[in-house]
């Protein structure tokens, strides 16, 4: 009888070791992963400012100002706005043909409007 009670009390608190050991290492991975949060955040935020940071200097590039300065340059003296004879009118009609069912619809038809390449 005694024996059979030490065999259950050694049992029960050797599931209780094997529960507490798990309980262990769950806190120990969680507060591991609470050591990382800081480092990431900092990371994250460091991202931010830099694509901020980028953003601004594609603001600037692509501002009126500076595009008129690259206008006047020699390098892009070539390039201009194509004039209205250039451009190219393509009916949608052309580009993509009507299917039954938008022929039973009767959209109307949109227009494309293509440049053709400026001349010198």
């Amino acid at each position: 009888m005694l024996k059979r009670v030490f065999i259950q009390l050694a049992c029960c608190i050797g599931v209780f070791g094997c529960c507490l050991c798990s309980y262990v290492n769950t806190q120990n991975a969680v507060t591991r992963l609470r050591l990382e949060i800081p480092i990431l955040s900092s990371e994250l935020n460091k991202l931010k400012e830099q694509n901020n940071r980028l953003k601004y200097e594609i603001d600037l590039f692509e501002s009126p100002e500076h595009l008129m300065q690259l206008a006047r340059c020699s390098e892009f003296s070539h390039l201009k706005y194509p004039t209205l004879q250039e451009v190219l009118t393509v009916s949608e009609a052309v580009i993509l043909p009507k299917s039954p069912i938008e022929k039973e619809k009767d959209l109307p038809i949109l227009k494309w409007n293509l440049a053709i390449g400026a001349k010198q």
